[in-house]
């Protein structure tokens, strides 16, 4: 019997109070899911509004896990800096 190749699966829904974000939020994060990344790969998909969807599929829990903190550690980030740039005007 053999693993499939991608056996590991995540969902990230992601939903913010401005449909301007969700898509610079979107922006932001495409490069970085096109990139080719041998155990791992990521899609991002904008739902109506200001939902943004993330699917990641890896090969291993090590993967998984690097890809979800990776991911998640930008969506913070991002988030944040729009949040103080909104504060600053």
């Amino acid at each position: 019997m053999t693993e499939p190749p991608w056996p590991w699966t995540a969902s990230v829904r992601l939903r913010v109070d401005d449909p301007s974000v969700a898509e610079w939020l979107e922006q932001a994060l495409r490069p970085e899911a096109s990139r080719e990344v041998p155990r791992a790969r990521a899609e991002l998909n904008r739902s109506a509004g200001a939902t943004l969807d993330l699917s990641i599929a890896a090969k291993d829990s090590g993967a998984m896990r690097a890809a979800l903190n990776t991911y998640l550690g930008w969506i913070h980030l991002s988030l944040a800096t729009a949040q103080a740039a909104r504060r600053s005007g």
